[in-house]
């Protein structure tokens, strides 16, 4: 796998990306089908919506009847994709999600914009921080948290053809590029990006680019540190981290979500099952969003590279 980090922004956004897979993705399969919840502006989708009307359908502010209507597309054979804000396609929509996708066995593929401080001036209200503990606990259900326009639109490939509800979360606006155009993902499998003895740190979204800066600066101090890209939340590379954590003695997630659900919880719950190890956390703590640049809300709710770099050298301290 080709690493191409710098620290430089992506060129292309999320928005982008889907603005170009969505058509994409409906020329290639005709059981492809596109809902938004009145956010097409948004993501660049308006004008081939309105040119394709048979394959695209804006349900209005009303996601929770967005989801019910794809998985009725679904029951007949339909491949729908659903977007919109991530509060909305979590909260919003769980329960259609729950009962009318994951149980009815009808699969979604359900994706979720300007996720955790992502959302930055919209707000407490539009900052979702739950939303990958209220997917990863539905049953059956895959849960990706992706890291650059790349890996994006890997799994966007992929997701139509599995079963069950998938939830994806991303940034709508900015990636760092952190993996070469065209690079390929696997589902369910995590990305090394760097070697390491003395900790691992495993990671997910806009979290693995601060990830590797970290590691970049422990590394000048003697801490020789591996970071781990866990895309996949659900279902868990548990191979993956269980070597790593034998491997190293020392663990930290990284994540730009609550610690309790989501790629934390994951970890920590399979370690202490196979592999009691030594682990800290970087994610936001038991507290709402708030409104502001993303840069602020990262320091705010301890998102950063200082505060990997300050959990690895704790969790070295006591191995």
């Amino acid at each position: 796998m080709q690493i191409v980090y710098k620290g430089e922004n992506d060129p292309k956004v999320g928005k982008d990306v889907l603005s170009a897979m969505i058509p994409a993705l409906a020329a290639q399969d005709p059981n492809f089908i596109y809902l938004d919840a009145d956010l097409m502006s948004c993501i660049g989708t308006t004008k081939w919506a309105q040119a394709n009307p048979d394959r695209a359908i804006n349900c209005g502010i009303a996601e929770a009847n967005m989801v019910g209507i794809a998985a009725g597309l679904s029951s007949v054979g339909f491949k729908p994709l659903v977007h919109t804000f991530g509060p909305f396609a979590s909260r919003r929509c769980y329960d259609q999600a729950f009962l009318s996708g994951g149980y009815a066995k009808n699969p979604i593929t359900i994706v979720g914009t300007d996720s955790g401080v992502t959302a930055a001036f919209n707000g407490g209200t539009h900052m979702p921080f739950e939303d990958m503990a209220l997917y990863t606990a539905m049953p059956e259900a895959t849960v990706l948290d992706v890291s650059d326009a790349a890996q994006f639109e890997s799994v966007l490939q992929q997701v139509s053809d599995l079963p069950g509800v998938k939830y994806i979360r991303v940034p709508r606006k900015g990636f760092k590029k952190i993996y070469a155009d065209g690079e390929q993902f696997e589902i369910g499998k995590g990305a090394v990006l760097k070697d390491g003895m003395d900790a691992v740190i495993f990671a997910c979204g806009i979290m693995v680019a601060k990830a590797l800066d970290a590691a970049a600066t422990l590394e000048e101090e003697g801490i020789s540190a591996a970071v781990v890209d866990l895309f996949t939340v659900k279902p868990l590379d548990a191979e993956l981290v269980l070597s790593y954590a034998k491997k190293t003695g020392a663990v930290v997630t990284a994540e730009n979500h609550n610690h309790i659900g989501g790629l934390t919880s994951a970890v920590t719950a399979l370690l202490a099952a196979k592999l009691p190890t030594p682990v800290e956390y970087v994610a936001v703590e038991d507290v709402f969003g708030e409104v502001g640049p993303q840069d602020y809300l990262e320091k705010q709710f301890g998102l950063t590279a200082e505060h990997i770099v300050s959990q690895v050298k704790a969790v070295i301290a006591r191995k």
